[in-house]
């Protein structure tokens, strides 16, 4: 069975660049967004920051600062160069368990954002330096993919990966549908602007046409089973993985890792999306969110917290 400290580290890679892409494609489709000063504009704004807890700054006049903050605050332990400061050194911390290549893209991105250079370039072109980061997160996924044996150490870093892409999206569609306070997302462009946060606006355009609605854009996020952004096919992937790493460990009870994310993605299988239209989302994607957290408890109760009397032979 692998050490604690290392399937801790591989794990945490995976949520810090997960979060880390996540976040510079929000500041990205802000800025972007935000060009034309209009409804739409302030709409996209608010959608992007209060997905990652800051509502108050979601003014236009505001949008190139909070934009900077997501992107290069290092007293911002979410922000993009900080999830990549914390990425690289768990993968310095367990270099051995991971390939040349999957190294080698992430040190070569942890530096090019921490340069002394990074502010001067991010303010000359922070479209072209944010699509760089996107990429280069693509290569390291890419290069996991590729070149790590697929086996225990493989499974907790897409474990991390898949479970913080779950969370956030849940959290992009929580704000944009589902947050209770009569804020739904309607105009068209904000539309297409939360489906771009998702990386999600080509795919689906290929599966609906030119509908932009609410509906839909919510069936694909939460239930699609092909797309790998929606939180139906994240799940599945959550489940999947902890099977794989639940086979070297003897754990019972009800709140295994594994059972909580089975029931998870029991819930988006047999969720119906007329009677989601009619409900709301707000519920499902709340219960989203909280399953998320209580499957991260449960896998660090299991694989890293645990206590020595439950390895330790009788």
């Amino acid at each position: 069975m692998m050490l604690a400290r290392v399937a801790d580290s591989l794990y945490w890679i995976g949520r810090y660049v997960e979060r880390a892409e996540h976040f510079s494609r929000l500041a990205d489709v802000m800025l972007n967004a935000t060009l034309d000063r209009s409804d739409a504009a302030a709409q996209t704004a608010y959608i992007a920051l209060s997905a990652v807890g800051d509502p108050d700054m979601a003014r236009v006049s505001l949008t190139y600062e909070a934009a900077r903050s997501l992107v290069l605050n290092r007293e911002d332990p979410n922000s993009v160069i900080m999830s990549l400061a914390h990425a690289r050194e768990n993968a310095r911390q367990v270099r051995d368990q991971i390939t040349t290549e999957t190294w080698e893209r992430l040190n070569l991105l942890f530096l090019k954002v921490t340069a002394d250079s990074t502010g001067s370039e991010f303010e000359s072109g922070s479209s072209a330096f944010l699509h760089d980061v996107i990429a280069d997160l693509h290569l390291f996924k890419g290069a996991a993919d590729a070149t790590m044996s697929h086996g225990e150490g493989f499974r907790f870093l897409m474990l991390g990966v898949y479970l913080e892409r779950a969370h956030l999206i849940a959290r992009l569609l929580e704000v944009g549908f589902g947050d209770g306070r009569g804020k739904s997302v309607t105009d068209r462009l904000a539309l297409m602007n939360l489906l771009r946060m998702a990386c999600a606006l080509e795919p689906y355009l290929r599966r609906y046409t030119a509908e932009i609605e609410p509906r839909y854009i919510l069936e694909f996020l939460l239930f699609d089973e092909e797309f790998p952004r929606s939180i139906r096919f994240a799940t599945a992937r959550i489940e999947e993985y902890l099977v794989g790493v639940s086979r070297h460990v003897e754990v019972g009870g009800l709140a295994t890792p594994e059972r909580l994310a089975g029931r998870l993605k029991a819930r988006l299988q047999f969720a119906d999306v007329d009677e989601l239209e009619a409900t709301g989302a707000s519920g499902l994607l709340t219960t989203v969110v909280n399953e998320c957290a209580r499957v991260h408890e449960a896998i660090y109760d299991t694989f890293v917290a645990y206590s020595l009397e439950m390895r330790l032979p009788a």
